[in-house]
């Protein structure tokens, strides 16, 4: 039978651990934010991404809205979008946005293209609205900050780690950051599931090799 120091302990363990997370990204949005290059680390960042996708087998992709700084994958996706359209067997490529479900904290995903009709959601994060709900194959995810081993440090929210649990098959996930967001000293928690891939403006960091 546990002692009850032994369980407060634990807790303390866990309320430290968590105030460190906090502090760190608040840390890596304010440092995100303040990139004197960031237009073109995120040039450089599509660039990996275009290149990366070559050869994918995916029509189905989901990403995400940028908020925070984050870089945007959009341009990119829409370019892979389009070349799809000239390949010697055209085949329709979809891109998919996050609809958050806020009372299950959850997200699925919805069929975006520019110029489709936007709203903001719960969180004021732009969503597509009305568009055709899809599943994604690949899932891009923004990663404020991460690690070696593919762990990726979100906002805290655990709206991917919900979501991945619950999409079945699981997409293949792959996880966009700048190189400022790299932790050398990041603990993945017991439920972290890694990210199958991460890029970032240098190329492709995990996996190594």
């Amino acid at each position: 039978m546990d002692k009850p120091h032994e369980g407060n302990e634990e807790k303390g363990h866990a309320q430290t651990a968590a105030f460190f997370k906090s502090q760190v990204r608040a840390a890596l949005i304010e440092q995100r934010l303040a990139l004197p290059d960031r237009q073109q680390r995120a040039d450089l960042l599509q660039r990996v991404m275009r290149i990366w996708l070559v050869g994918r087998p995916d029509t189905v992709i989901g990403a995400y809205w940028p908020i925070k700084g984050e870089f945007d994958p959009l341009p990119a996706l829409h370019r892979w979008k389009e070349d799809g359209e000239l390949l010697d067997e055209p085949h329709r490529r979809r891109i998919g946005l996050p609809v958050v479900n806020r009372e299950h904290k959850t997200m699925t995903f919805h069929s975006w293209y520019p110029g489709c009709p936007m709203e903001n959601d719960a969180y004021d994060i732009p969503k597509p609205k009305d568009t055709e709900l899809i599943v994604p194959t690949l899932l891009f995810v923004p990663c404020l900050g991460y690690s070696a081993g593919g762990y990726r440090l979100g906002y805290g929210g655990g709206f991917y780690d919900r979501t991945l649990a619950s999409l079945e098959p699981r997409p293949f996930t792959v996880g966009l950051g700048f190189t400022n967001g790299f932790l050398e000293n990041l603990e993945p928690e017991a439920h972290d599931v890694p990210l199958d891939a991460i890029l970032n403006d240098n190329g492709v960091v995990w996996p190594v090799g």
